[in-house]
């Protein structure tokens, strides 16, 4: 009969490997790099990994081997004054030297390639960090808005993008772990960095600093495609919203007036030109909600609009009362906004 000790053997070596291949792949993994900088970071993380995994195993096996020597070994002579001062200098000096020296050499090499000067036509993106969501205006050499949108970032893919980062309330962080590293966003400062998508496809970007209660619900999606479609979809965010004008869509289009929507959001081409929440021009175009929490269905949009608290608890997004065939004629305008 096998003992209790075999069971959990296997368990407490498993679930560490199992841990750490997860988080090798997927949308948001920057084991996963589909860009330059994620790439470079990923080939540092490796090294760093393997060299600090054989330093931990090293000291441990030292350690066992001083406790096992001093128990067997009770009477045995310390070691004398020189064969101490050479232990701690091979040991407390030069071994560690050797092992971090290379490591800070090659971090200071990967950050000064991370973070060098965009080109100057570089497509230049502004990216505001909301509460709790972010606010993206796609702007021209100069530096004029063209489209605006939010939560979801879109790029041409093996093109530099110059990101201007902003805050306009506390300290948030812009990650897209597949593309590139973090960087802090300030308020009342612009941080430039820039990054380069090699591979097309729709990765997770998240907030990297903690900025209040729903920090862990501050994502967006981060959409790299070939510059063709890019150039598409970029032509079809700089158009004012166009509806339906069924009857059920021109009564959401005034439900949505009437009930204050138009207080908090714009849409371009109507005379809702709130600044408070997202631009809702192309709602319907977008593949989330409420920054990336829930998928944009309809389902999913009347619970939002009814009950955002449920949501997102302590969001600035107020609920909004309607009755059933109100709501209803909301969600067949908003879903208009292609």
């Amino acid at each position: 009969m096998h003992s209790r000790k075999s069971y959990w053997l296997p368990i407490l070596i498993g679930l560490p490997l199992i841990s750490l291949l997860s988080a090798c792949s997927g949308v948001q993994s920057s084991l996963d790099p589909a860009g330059a900088a994620a790439q470079l970071i990923a080939d540092l993380w490796w090294p760093t990994l393997v060299v600090a995994s054989l330093v931990t195993v090293l000291v441990l096996a030292l350690l066992l081997i001083g406790v096992f020597r001093a128990f067997k070994h009770r009477s045995a002579r310390p070691l004398s004054a020189r064969q101490s001062r050479n232990l701690v200098i091979a040991g407390g000096i030069i071994l560690p030297l050797s092992v971090t020296i290379p490591f800070a050499l090659s971090s200071f090499s990967i950050g000064r390639t991370l973070y060098a000067p965009p080109p100057d036509d570089a497509l230049t993106i502004e990216v505001v960090g909301k509460r709790w969501w972010w606010e993206v205006h796609y702007l021209d050499q100069d530096g004029n808005r063209i489209a605006t949108t939010a939560n979801e970032l879109h790029v041409p893919v093996g093109e530099t993008i110059r990101l201007l980062l902003k805050s306009d309330n506390v300290i948030h962080s812009f990650w897209v772990p597949n593309i590139q590293g973090k960087t802090d966003m300030m308020p009342g400062q612009v941080n430039v960095t820039s990054l380069v998508a090699d591979e097309p496809g729709v990765y997770r970007g998240q907030c990297a600093e903690y900025c209040g209660a729903q920090h862990a619900l501050m994502a967006f999606l981060f959409v790299a495609e070939t510059p063709d479609e890019f150039a598409e979809w970029l032509e079809h965010q700089k158009q004012p919203a166009v509806t339906l004008e069924t009857a059920q869509a021109v009564q959401g289009r005034e439900v949505f007036s009437d009930s204050g929507c138009a207080e908090c959001h714009t849409i371009r081409g109507t005379q809702a030109d709130g600044q408070e929440g997202p631009d809702l021009t192309h709602l319907a175009s977008r593949r989330m909600l409420a920054a990336a929490t829930v998928p944009n269905r309809i389902g999913h949009l009347g619970g939002w609009i009814t009950d955002p608290q449920h949501i997102k608890p302590e969001s600035l997004m107020p609920p909004t009362e309607l009755t059933p065939d109100d709501l209803q004629s909301l969600l067949s305008y908003l879903g208009s906004l292609e």
